[in-house]
């Protein structure tokens, strides 16, 4: 697991049939000072990750053939939408689809 800023959706006409449907994030892996670390990410997303939220993914592929399937080429996935660093514990949830900013 690595905690990542969201910086861009991906669209895709043709794609494995194990994601149609699916929405895919470009997620910037960042290090233990919150630093960029390496190149973006493409990363599946089921949780509704907004562009510039901080997302913690995982790269499980146990987990991506749970949810997608055995034959899915999918590595990275958003397994949580951490709280800001000093935020408001007490907010509400986002409504489903929608960003938690």
């Amino acid at each position: 697991m690595q905690v990542g800023q969201v910086v861009g959706r991906a669209t895709s006409t043709i794609k494995h049939p194990t994601l149609k449907g699916e929405r895919l994030l470009v997620v910037q892996l960042l290090d233990a000072q919150g630093n960029p670390e390496g190149e973006p990410i493409l990363v599946f997303d089921r949780l509704g990750a907004g562009i510039g939220d901080h997302v913690v993914a995982t790269n499980d592929g146990l987990e991506m053939q749970t949810l997608l399937g055995k034959t899915t080429p999918a590595r990275w996935s958003v397994l949580a939408l951490p709280d800001p660093i000093g935020s408001d514990q007490s907010r509400p949830a986002p409504a489903p689809g929608q960003s938690h900013r």
